[in-house]
């Protein structure tokens, strides 16, 4: 599957989720903050790429880093067959998994 994903300026992206497989992403224009679990958070410019292994792993952020600007990025991902490409993660495993975040950046 292949998305195109285009975020307005300051938009905080998706709510944490994961996706069925891996996915591969290259930013075409702008800046995306991007954090996995277990890694810390990092933003992916224009002309970078990003990827994710999919399965388990959970994906914080993928929202727009720029706060006037708008920013595209495309992803190809390998889906297993029959379950969605995207699975939002609730409050209840977020709480559970905590330990697994890398730790947050100083406040902006």
């Amino acid at each position: 599957m292949t998305v195109l994903v285009e975020w307005p300026p300051g938009h905080p992206g998706a709510a944490p989720h994961r996706h069925s497989g891996p996915a591969f992403g290259y930013v075409i224009e702008g800046a995306v903050r991007f954090e996995l679990e277990g890694e810390p958070e990092r933003v992916v410019k224009a002309g970078e790429t990003f990827w994710e292994p999919g399965g388990d792993v959970i994906h914080y952020q993928d929202g727009n880093a720029l706060p006037d600007a708008p920013t595209t990025f495309v992803v190809f991902m390998l889906c297993e067959p029959g379950r969605p490409m995207l699975t939002f993660v609730d409050e209840e495993e977020l709480a559970q998994r905590a330990h697994l975040r890398a730790p947050r950046p100083a406040a902006r």
